[in-house]
C-alpha cells in the first residue's frame, strides 16, 4: 500500500467565534453549499488517495453526519480503504484528549500502520486550496525525502502566524521556527506532509516519552527530524491557499470566490469539489431583484426589490421584498425580513433579521468590521446592529430589547456570547 491519507480535523477553531461555537472549525459551511473539510477530502479523491482517516475530537457530531460513510466523495469502500472516523475517548490503555497534532496521529497509529502503507500523508481539515497530493508525493519519492513540507510565501506582516522555515537552494529544511513573534522570513509551512510510514512511527513513538513535549509536529517533530540529520524537504506550492482559521480570514475567502477571475474556481470540471447536497428547490429571484456579483445556493428566495451584493447566500435563505444583503456571508435557511440591511456580516443558520433591521455597516474607510451572529438567533425589528458586533447563538429579541432598550446595538457590542 503506497499512501494512507490522515485528516486532522479536531479543531476548536476559537477565532471564528460565533461559528465554531456548536461546530468543529473543519464543519463549518464555506462558499454556500460546501464545508471547509469538503476541499481537503475532494483534493484526495481527485489526486486517486481513497484510503483516508478522519481524526475529530471538539463537536464532532455535524462532522460526523456530513461525512458519514463517505459516499459523496467516492469514500464509501472497504476493501481499497475508503474513510474512516477516528474519535478519542477514555480508555484503560494508550487513549485520552488530544494533546497535540501529533499526539493526535500517534494515539491512532495502530489505524495508519494497517496495510503498511510506504508513506503517510498528514493534512488540516480547515484550509481551503485544490492540491494534485499526487504530484506532492510523486515529488517526495524521487527525492527520497523522510518528510516533505508543503510550503507557501506569505506577506511578513501574517508570518507570525505560520511556522517559519529557512531552505538551501535544493529545498531541504535548515531551520524551522513554530510562529516566531519576529519572523525570519516568510516561506511558511502549510501543514501539509509527506512521512516515511516507519520515519513517522519512530519519531511519535519517541515524542510520546518525552513529558516536556507539546506533542505537537511543527513544534517538536519537524525540529527533532533536523537536528537529527534526516532529509526534510520543502515542497513549494503557488497556487490559492488559506487557512481560514479567524473571521477576517473567513469573510476574505468568500469576498476572493466573488472576484472576476477567482483566485479559486470552483467551476472548473476537472478538479470538482464534492460536498453532501441537501435536496433544495432551483433558486427565486421576483420580479425587480437585483444582484451584483453574488452567489446564491439552492432553495433560496430573493424577493421583489430586495439588492444582493457581493454576498455569498447559503441553501434556504430568504431575503424580503426591498431589503439589502451587501458584501456578507448568510448561512442556511437565515430570513431577512422587508426593508432590513444587512452589511458587513457573517449571519449562522436560522437567524431571523427583523423588519426594517441594520445590522452592521459599511463606513467606506477601507478598514472591514465584521458583525457577526450565532445560529438561531432572532434580531428585533427596527434594530440598529452596530460593527464589530457579535451576538451569540439563540439570543431572542427579549434579551437584546432589555440590554439596549433604545434600538441600537452599538459598535464592538458583545451579547449572548462569551467567547473571545
Amino acid at each position: 500500500m503506497p499512501t494512507r491519507a490522515v485528516i486532522l480535523a479536531g479543531g476548536e477553531g476559537t477565532r471564528l467565534g460565533v461559528l465554531t461555537a456548536k461546530r468543529a472549525k473543519p464543519a463549518v459551511p464555506f462558499a454556500g453549499k460546501y464545508r471547509i473539510i469538503d476541499f481537503v477530502l475532494s483534493n484526495c479523491v481527485n489526486s486517486g488517495i481513497f484510503d483516508v482517516l478522519v481524526l475529530t475530537q471538539y463537536r464532532p457530531h455535524s462532522l460526523n453526519e456530513h461525512i458519514a460513510r463517505g459516499r459523496p466523495w467516492d469514500l464509501d469502500r472497504s476493501f481499497s480503504g475508503g474513510v474512516q472516523l477516528l474519535q478519542p475517548y477514555k480508555g484503560r490503555h494508550d487513549t485520552d484528549w488530544y494533546r497535540g497534532t501529533a499526539d493526535a496521529v500517534a494515539q491512532n497509529f495502530n489505524f495508519v500502520r494497517r496495510g503498511s502503507p510506504e508513506q503517510t500523508l498528514i493534512l488540516s481539515g480547515d484550509h481551503i486550496y485544490e492540491m494534485d497530493y499526487a504530484a506532492l508525493i510523486k515529488y517526495h519519492e524521487e527525492q527520497d525525502a523522510d518528510l516533505t513540507i508543503c510550503v507557501i510565501d506569505v506577506p511578513l506582516h501574517e508570518a507570525s502566524r505560520y511556522g517559519i522555515m529557512f531552505t538551501d537552494d535544493k529545498m531541504n529544511v535548515l531551520k524551522f521556527y513554530e510562529k516566531p513573534k519576529d519572523p525570519p522570513g516568510t516561506l511558511a509551512n502549510m501543514g501539509i506532509y509527506v512521512f516515511k510510514t516507519p520515519i513517522l512511527d519512530y519519531y511519535l513513538g519517541t515524542d510520546a516519552e518525552d513529558h516536556d513535549s507539546s506533542h505537537d509536529f511543527g513544534k517538536d517533530i519537524i525540529p527533532k527530524m533536523i537536528a537529527d540529520k534526516l532529509r526534510v524537504l520543502a515542497y513549494p506550492y503557488n497556487g490559492y491557499w488559506v487557512d481560514v482559521g479567524t473571521l477576517d480570514a473567513y469573510w476574505e475567502a468568500h469576498m476572493d470566490l466573488l472576484k472576476s477571475p477567482p483566485p479559486l474556481d470552483l467551476n472548473d470540471r476537472s478538479w470538482v469539489i464534492h460536498t453532501r447536497s441537501e435536496e433544495r428547490p432551483p433558486v427565486k429571484l421576483e420580479h425587480g431583484a437585483h444582484f451584483i456579483d453574488s452567489m446564491v445556493t439552492d432553495g433560496s428566495v430573493v424577493a421583489a426589490g430586495a439588492t444582493v451584493e457581493h454576498s455569498v447566500l447559503s441553501p434556504g435563505v430568504y431575503v424580503g421584498p426591498g431589503a439589502v444583503v451587501r458584501e456578507s456571508i448568510i448561512l442556511t435557511d437565515t430570513y431577512i425580513e422587508a426593508g432590513a440591511v444587512v452589511e458587513h456580516c457573517v449571519i449562522d443558520k436560522q437567524v431571523v433579521i427583523g423588519e426594517n433591521a441594520r445590522v452592521g455597516r459599511n463606513d467606506h474607510d477601507g478598514e472591514v468590521k465584521i458583525t457577526t451572529i450565532g445560529k438561531s438567533t432572532r434580531i428585533p425589528a427596527n434594530y440598529v446592529i452596530g460593527a464589530n458586533v457579535i451576538i451569540g447563538s439563540e439570543v431572542m429579541p427579549t434579551v437584546i430589547t432589555e440590554t439596549y432598550p433604545d434600538g441600537e446595538v452599538p459598535d464592538n457590542a458583545r451579547v449572548g456570547y462569551e467567547g473571545p
